[in-house]
């Protein structure tokens, strides 16, 4: 055998494919607009703070704001060239309709694609499984996949995602949220995935949708777009897995359920609290047994682990690899990152969850504010949204999981706060609105605001081993005091 022979690299046939993400060309064939020099690009945004050198930058027009009065600042920014529906100085695409524009080249980045697909969805907890599955299939798969990135799961957000990926991604995992039905239909028809996941079922967005059976109803459309032969992954321990286990199988899906009930395909064996607050699991897979331990600290990421491992059994990866990324995957920014801040006499643990709250996910991170070790429990409490008629019952029920969290003070922001701080009051807490409380049990302030939480939190004064958790809807804006406090942190 010759020398040649002997170092000759093994082609594949992804070695076809372009390097660059977008060419004009290619730009023109999915859009049907036309460029006005040739060029190619690297990336695709719609935010032009965001825009990265060689970015291909969509002039979106929205209610209140029109993306071609950013054009200049997208090329300022480093753009390669932008895609506006009137002629503009600097490299562009022409085209009729940008979000048009920009769903047909989400349409063109998904027909191209060979990757494996996956889609998520859920009430509770779809962003922390869609990146749990991400870094178990990239790792294994030597950075080969490709996700949606932050929240990105909406009308806008998943054709961005789908733009983004390159030809050459060999797994793609796509975030798809709701607040009304049929907006899951819409866009599992443009993701087309070969596993699709549903976290679990809450009240989330009851307020639009009247009724859970209704909420797991529409986050059942996610199985409408499967591929012929994809698998629907559901949780076994819900109300409505039959209903969900129907709506999967009139699609031709197998489906693959996880959880604690005996009939789960991914089985939950056993569960023991790690150091530092994480878990070590171990699970029947049906073909064998898989123990891992999870970094991340809450009952409800032992859950998310399962709908994990069976996603990443499901999509051919690797089952060693994704313990491996449960292991070293910490919480994300507003979804349960944690930090050490400054306090009067030491150091405090921050808890941020200020990203989303419903009555699931809140009695949840409760309970994980329990199980941490403390010298005292601070619960800030934002409103949760969209609940409608229920939301004076379902505030005025974080009564119990409070105090089953052993909370020495709750700082509870928004109107929707009202019933719970009643609830409180009248079970004996005693509270002062807008500022210090003091109590035999649960000590509580109930504030208009963030900036009156801050107060509240300085009156009250956060010392050495206190445990500070902060959560709520984002839209109360509870960001803005996990931001205060880590400045704090020196």
């Amino acid at each position: 055998m010759s020398i040649a022979a002997l170092i000759e690299w093994p082609i594949e046939a992804s070695d076809e494919l372009s390097l660059a993400l977008w060419d004009s060309f290619a730009i023109e064939a999915a859009t049907g607009g036309k460029a006005s020099a040739l060029f190619q690009v690297s990336g695709v945004e719609i935010d032009s703070r965001d825009v990265q050198p060689g970015d291909l930058f969509f002039a979106l027009i929205g209610d209140a704001m029109d993306g071609h009065r950013f054009v200049e600042a997208a090329f300022a920014k480093g753009a390669t060239a932008v895609v506006v529906d009137r002629p503009v100085k600097g490299p562009h695409v022409l085209v009729k309709d940008t979000f048009a524009a920009l769903q047909a080249l989400a349409k063109a980045a998904r027909d191209r694609s060979e990757a494996r697909i996956i889609g998520v969805t859920g009430s509770v907890g779809k962003t922390g499984v869609k990146e749990a599955i991400f870094a178990a299939l990239d790792r294994s798969s030597n950075g080969q996949a490709h996700r949606s990135v932050k929240s990105y799961n909406n009308h806008v957000g998943v054709p961005l995602s789908l733009a983004r990926m390159a030809a050459r991604s060999q797994l793609g995992i796509f975030e798809m949220g709701m607040n009304h039905a049929g907006e899951i239909a819409a866009l599992t028809t443009q993701v087309r995935p070969h596993v699709a996941v549903i976290t679990t079922i809450a009240p989330a967005h009851i307020e639009n949708l009247g009724s859970e059976e209704a909420i797991a109803a529409a986050k059942a459309e996610i199985f409408e777009g499967l591929e012929p032969g994809g698998t629907a992954i559901i949780p076994a321990d819900s109300p409505h897995f039959a209903a969900l286990r129907d709506a999967a199988l009139v699609h031709g899906a197998k489906v693959v359920s996880f959880g604690l009930a005996d009939h789960a395909d991914v089985r939950l064996l056993d569960a023991v609290m790690a150091p530092g607050g994480g878990s070590l699991v171990t699970v029947d897979m049906g073909e064998r047994r898989v123990c891992y331990t999870i970094a991340a600290p809450g009952e409800h990421w032992i859950s998310n682990s399962l709908a994990v491992m069976a996603t990443v059994r499901a999509a051919g990866g690797d089952l060693g690899a994704a313990g491996l990324a449960l292991a070293e995957m910490e919480g994300l920014k507003g979804r349960g990152a944690r930090h050490t801040i400054a306090a009067k006499s030491g150091r405090a643990l921050l808890i941020d969850e200020s990203y989303n709250a419903n009555p699931a996910s809140m009695r949840a991170t409760l309970a994980q504010l329990g199980a941490t070790p403390a010298v005292r429990r601070i619960a800030v409490l934002g409103a949760m949204k969209e609940l409608g008629d229920l939301a004076p019952a379902f505030h005025a029920a974080l009564a119990e999981p409070l105090r089953a969290a052993g909370v020495d003070y709750a700082v509870l922001v928004g109107d929707e706060m009202g019933p719970l701080a009643e609830e409180l009051q009248k079970s004996g807490e005693l509270g002062k609105s807008g500022g210090n409380a003091l109590g035999k049990s649960i000590a509580f302030a109930h504030c208009r605001n963030p900036a009156e939480a801050l107060a509240a939190l300085a009156d009250f004064g956060v010392e050495g081993g206190d445990a500070v958790l902060v959560k709520g809807s984002n839209s109360v804006g509870l960001g803005a005091v996990v931001a205060d406090l880590i400045e704090q942190k020196g």
